[in-house]
């Protein structure tokens, strides 16, 4: 049953390699779980509520990209996204969570119109190939951003902005050994070598990382304060049309762009295959609409996807291992809680080191290709924002070629993104 719904042989994995990828990938991205709840209650939001629509939309999302797209790839309340929902829309504009949600709700309407239409398509297909290769890069490096803050190894500073942390600290030296075990067992050849080693930090930090064990089972609360609780009439009156657009862009470039990175990681972007990407564009608008429902921010595809396809997840088999987790989770939330970011961020610094590698395919000849797609992957991690670097990079795409002669070599589909990028970041903001 499972190789007829996933056709594992041609991806050439097994179900014990899924299992193993979806566990991977689980355990990189199960910090939402708590950290939504976290951020989503600081602007009035019920916690247990949010965390259980976290995990049931987490579960939904992800589930429709394994059954329909056969994609590797987990769906989630996405950060950054709930930050501006929370900070910006709720604390700082004033405006009441029930009409966040709306706005929510009407950007995954416009979401889902042009992922059905074939918009959203259309966009994909205008991405050059500099660009592409660029998305998979930045996305490592903003990988690696995360896993370094993640570990204590990176830390803000005033007047450098970011420096050295305490090496002196157990989530730093627990975390390298993590990152270590990883790569030598990778080169050993040594099947599951990044959960080995997210598993060897977790019991590691009993020991000397002052972790505390707290069970493993607890009953989920109720969903019910945030169950259809959005506001859309607010959404659309009150002025917050402007933030469904910041909400709406986003969602298009932040979840496509990371589509494209870790689909093309796990060589999915070749001829033959390109129409699962199209039905994993439907999941991931879908998944917006109905988490508003349920009451949560934006949904979206996880670049930590990524740590589950390099431990061999191919296929949706691995997304739906990442589902029945998310399921558990709501009932195994002491246990999920256990294993602190440190374990997880080696997992997330090995896997951004080698999305690094595509920076070879690049024709470094041509300057009018290279220095966009070099602004693209640099502004990921320095802006903390996927969709930013894709924002920066079309605009300098379409300016450079069209400074040097250049302009026909450009498609018509990246003017039009870098003109809508520019009317955002002049007249709405950040």
């Amino acid at each position: 049953m499972l190789e007829k719904l996933f056709q594992l042989q041609e991806h050439g994995t097994t179900v014990r390699t899924e299992l193993i990828a979806g566990l991977t990938t689980f355990l990189t991205m199960a910090y939402i779980i708590f950290v939504n709840p976290a951020i989503l209650g600081d602007a009035g939001m019920p916690k247990d509520a949010v965390f259980v629509a976290t995990c049931v939309i987490a579960a939904l999302g992800t589930t429709v990209m394994a059954l329909y797209a056969n994609y590797p790839i987990a769906l989630a309340p996405g950060m950054g996204l709930n930050a501006y929902f929370a900070y910006a829309v709720v604390l700082h504009m004033g405006f009441t969570w029930q009409a966040a949600l709306g706005a929510v709700f009407i950007s995954g309407c416009l979401f889902l119109f042009v992922t059905v239409t074939g918009i959203r398509s259309l966009i994909i297909n205008g991405i050059p190939q500099s660009l592409r290769l660029a998305i998979t890069v930045g996305i490592g490096l903003f990988l690696a951003l995360i896993a370094l803050k993640s570990a204590g190894i990176v830390v803000g500073n005033k007047a450098t902005l970011v420096t050295l942390g305490d090496l002196h600290q157990p989530s730093v030296v627990l975390a390298a050994i993590g990152f270590l075990i990883m790569v030598a067992l990778d080169v050993m050849k040594v099947r599951g070598a990044i959960l080995i080693g997210i598993i060897a930090v977790t019991i590691l930090s009993f020991f000397f990382g002052g972790n505390e064990f707290h069970g493993i089972f607890s009953a989920p609360p109720s969903i019910e304060p945030t169950l259809f609780k959005l506001d859309i009439h607010t959404a659309l009156t009150k002025g917050l049309l402007n933030v469904v657009l910041v909400f709406f862009l986003v969602e298009l470039f932040d979840a496509t762009g990371t589509l494209m990175g870790v689909a093309r990681r796990a060589g999915l972007l070749v001829p033959g295959r390109m129409d699962r990407l199209n039905k994993s564009l439907f999941a991931d608008s879908a998944a917006i609409f109905a988490g508003s429902l349920l009451g949560t921010s934006s949904t979206t595809a996880y670049v930590e996807s990524a740590a589950g396809v390099q431990a061999g997840g191919r296929t949706g088999l691995t997304a739906l291992t990442v589902s029945v987790l998310f399921l558990a989770a709501l009932f195994i939330a002491p246990l999920a809680g256990a294993v602190p970011a440190y374990a997880t961020a080696p997992a997330l610094l090995f896997v951004g080191c080698l999305m690094m590698r595509d920076l070879t395919e690049l024709d470094w000849s041509d300057t009018t290709e290279v220095i966009p797609a070099a602004v693209t992957a640099l502004m990921m991690p320095f802006t903390y924002s996927i969709a930013n670097g894709l924002a920066f990079g079309f605009i300098t795409y379409a300016v450079i070629k069209l400074l040097t002669g250049r302009i026909r070599e450009s498609h018509w589909m990246v003017w039009l993104i870098a003109m809508v990028f520019l009317f955002k970041f002049f007249y709405i903001g950040e």
